[in-house]
C-alpha cells in the first residue's frame, strides 16, 4: 500500500538485511541452549532464553512485540516485550491488541467461506454479480480470483490522489476501481498481490450477508471463538482495548506513525487482535468448530504460485513447505503468523514498529521448538 509498505516489494530487501542478524542470533541461541543443558527441569528456562535472545531488539523502552508459541494445542510461550504505548509507558503483554494489517486477510477469506457454506455465494461467481458498478473489463474476475490474488485488478494504492489526506474506506476503494479501464493481466493467468481485491471481498461479504463487514466478523467469527477483544476497527465505533500504537524509527528516536490514509480499509488489513485471542483462532483451524473440513482444505490449498518460487498462495494464506503463514505490514506495525499444522506448532509475532519484518524471527523460534537449531 502507498503508506503501508507493499510486502511483495519489500521482501528481497528485508531478507537480505535480516539474514545476517538471524544467523548471529541462531549462533547465540545455540550457545544458550548448550549452556543450560538438557535436564527436563531446565526446559522452560531454555525456551525463554532462546526467545529472549531472538527478540532482544524489542526489550526496554522501545516499541515492542508480543510472542506466542503453541504446541499440541497449548500455548507454551506467551510473552510481551517493550512498550505498546511509548507516551504512556504501557508495556506490551499477551493481551495487547495490534493492528494485524494483512494478517487480516485470512479472516476476510474465512468470512467468504462461511457465506459459501451458507449457500449465499459461490467462489466461482463473477465479482460483478455483487459489485455491478465495477467496469466491464472486470467481468471475468471471480471471487476465487480475488481470494488468491489472481484477478489482475489495478492496485488502488497506485491510483489514489496524490493530495489524499482523509482516510479511505472500502467503499472509497470501490470508487477508485470503478474508474479503471484495464487490468494487469487476464484473470486467472498470473499472480499479483492485491489489497484492493480483499477490500472488494469485504464489500461482497456485506452484500451477501446484509451486515456490515465488521459486524459479520464479530457475529460469525469472533464471538463464536470467544475472541472477545478482537475487532475490525472503525473510527467512531467500539474502541480497541489494550491498544498498541504504531511507531517508526527516525534519526532522533521513535515517532508515532499509527495511521495512514489507507488504515481505515477493513478487508485488506483493518483487524486488531492479541496473541491471547489469536491462540483461539489457531485452535479453530484444526477442526470444524468454525469452518468445515472442506472450507479449510480450500483455504490451505496452493491455488497459485507467487513471485517467490518457494511460496504458493491459498485463500488468505501463504504456503511454504509444510507451513502455512501470512505476514502483515502497515505503517507502524509488523506481524506474522506461521503454522506447522502437521507438527502441531504455531508461532505468532505481533509488533508495533515499522521494522524489522518478523517472519525470519518466527522461523528462528520455530526451528528451536522443532529441534532444528
Amino acid at each position: 500500500m502507498t503508506c503501508q509498505l507493499n510486502e511483495r516489494d519489500r521482501a528481497a530487501e528485508v531478507n537480505k538485511r535480516l539474514a545476517g542478524l538471524i544467523a548471529r542470533l541462531a549462533l547465540l541461541t545455540g550457545f544458550v541452549i548448550a549452556s543450560v543443558g538438557c535436564a527436563s527441569g531446565a526446559k522452560t528456562m531454555t525456551d525463554d532464553s532462546a526467545i529472549d535472545t531472538i527478540m532482544q531488539a524489542y526489550q526496554g523502552d522501545v516499541p515492542g512485540a508480543s510472542v506466542l508459541v503453541i504446541r499440541d494445542g497449548k500455548p507454551i510461550v506467551q510473552k510481551g516485550y517493550g512498550l505498546a504505548n511509548l507516551e504512556d509507558h504501557e508495556v506490551a503483554t499477551a493481551a495487547t491488541n495490534y493492528r494485524l494489517a494483512s494478517v487480516t486477510k485470512q479472516f476476510t477469506a474465512a468470512a467468504i467461506l462461511l457465506l459459501a457454506e451458507d449457500g449465499r455465494l459461490s467462489l466461482d461467481e463473477p465479482m460483478r454479480q455483487w459489485l455491478p458498478s465495477l467496469p466491464a473489463v472486470t467481468d471475468a474476475i471471480t471471487i476465487r480470483h480475488l481470494l488468491s490474488h489472481t484477478g489482475g485488478m489495478i492496485d488502488y494504492e497506485d491510483v489514489m490522489p496524490a493530495t489524499q489526506t482523509t482516510q479511505l474506506r472500502d467503499s472509497d476503494v470501490l470508487h477508485l476501481l470503478e474508474a479503471q479501464d484495464h487490468l494487469y493481466f487476464a484473470p486467472g493467468s498470473h499472480y499479483r498481490y492485491s489489497n484492493g481485491g480483499y477490500s472488494m471481498l469485504a464489500l461482497i461479504v456485506e452484500k451477501a450477508s446484509g451486515m456490515r463487514f465488521e459486524d459479520f466478523l464479530k457475529r460469525r467469527i469472533f464471538e463464536p471463538l470467544r475472541m472477545s477483544h478482537t475487532l475490525a476497527y472503525v473510527n467512531g465505533g467500539p474502541s480497541v482495548s489494550h491498544r498498541a500504537y504504531g511507531y517508526s524509527e527516525t534519526a532522533t528516536g521513535w515517532s508515532r506513525t499509527d495511521q495512514s490514509t489507507t488504515s481505515a480499509v477493513l478487508g485488506d488489513g483493518g483487524i486488531y487482535s492479541s496473541i491471547d485471542d489469536l491462540a483461539r483462532w489457531d485452535a479453530a483451524l484444526y477442526d470444524n468448530r468454525l469452518l468445515s473440513d472442506a472450507s479449510r482444505r480450500l483455504a490451505f490449498t496452493a491455488w497459485t504460485p507467487t513471485d517467490d518460487p518457494d511460496v504458493a498462495y491459498g485463500l488468505g494464506w501463504r504456503l511454504t513447505g509444510d507451513s502455512l503463514w501470512h505476514s502483515g505490514e502497515s505503517i507502524g506495525f509488523r506481524n506474522v503468523i506461521v503454522r506447522y499444522p502437521q507438527r502441531h506448532l504455531s508461532v505468532i509475532i505481533l509488533s508495533n514498529r515499522n521494522d524489522p519484518e518478523p517472519y525470519r524471527m518466527a522461523l528462528a523460534i520455530a526451528r528451536h521448538f522443532l529441534g532444528e537449531t
